[in-house]
């Protein structure tokens, strides 16, 4: 299987710029699933049902989401009614919405994707290995399921490369998101899990990740708020992970960034 997953959506450029590349992304790379976070994409700030089937409507299969999936409230009714948009798995019992799915792909393949959130540097949540683990109790990867996904929401590097090496061999793919910034660590571990500690935002990069430029300043050179974060609006460069899968196993065969726009050195897999 073919599989993409594109970082953070940022406020209206890079959500635009998201939903504007995956039409050709998906006929390009040939596609067969497609995960989006889009948990920064309404003002930077969480997501809407309406921008949800936006970007659903572009080509995405499943909107994963963060620490900002529940500030637009109005998200509160629609994430427990649709089962492609998923909020972390970690979060306490009785949380709105769900923090995992299957999903039908080309082929009659299945493919799980699991959303959990890091705790280092992060509010407090329940134990996201724990939660995966519990999962993966009762999905097994080429086995019941054709592919699995993890989307770790996480600030620290260390707990999503723990994640990853953790899960090596159980998944097809774990991949950070929450910094903003894509690492050049596309690899695939040594039981055949592929593994990048963050796909990186889509949005402006010419920003403080994601943001417009003056307030984050600010702020680090006052320690004074004096007005709210508002996303960058230039031209958005969409960032993301393409990974193929082995048939038979689950397991990935082959990992490399996506990158599209203006700021970063563009790379867009060949097939």
């Amino acid at each position: 299987m073919r599989l993409l997953f594109l970082g953070d959506l940022m406020g209206r450029s890079g959500r635009n710029a998201a939903t504007d590349a995956l039409p050709d992304l998906r006929q390009k790379l040939k596609l067969d699933f497609v995960i989006v976070n889009a948990e920064n994409a309404a003002s930077g700030f969480g997501t809407t049902s309406k921008i949800a089937g936006q970007v659903i409507q572009a080509g995405a299969d499943v909107i994963s989401g963060g620490n900002h999936t529940f500030d637009q409230k109005e998200l509160l009714t629609a994430i427990g009614a649709d089962g492609r948009i998923l909020r972390p798995v970690n979060y306490p019992p009785g949380t709105p919405g769900r923090g995992y799915n299957i999903y039908d792909a080309p082929r009659g393949k299945k493919v799980l994707v699991i959303n959990a959130m890091g705790r280092v540097f992060m509010n407090a949540m329940d134990c996201p290995f724990r939660a995966v683990d519990d999962i993966l109790k009762k999905y097994r990867l080429g086995a019941t399921v054709d592919a699995i996904v993890v989307d770790f929401h996480g600030e620290a590097t260390s707990e999503k490369m723990a994640m990853g090496q953790y899960l090596d061999g159980r998944v097809s793919l774990v991949v950070g998101t929450h910094s903003h910034i894509p690492t050049a660590d596309c690899q695939i571990f040594d039981k055949g899990t592929a593994y990048q500690t963050d796909a990186g935002m889509c949005g402006d990069y010419n920003s403080v990740i994601g943001m417009d430029k003056e307030e984050p300043i600010s702020r680090f050179l006052t320690k004074m708020n004096k007005e709210r974060y508002n996303p960058a609006s230039g031209e958005a460069t969409v960032c993301g992970t393409f990974v193929e899968t082995d048939d038979r196993t689950g397991l990935a065969k082959r990992i490399e960034p996506v990158r599209m726009g203006p700021r970063l050195m563009e790379h867009i897999p060949e097939v």
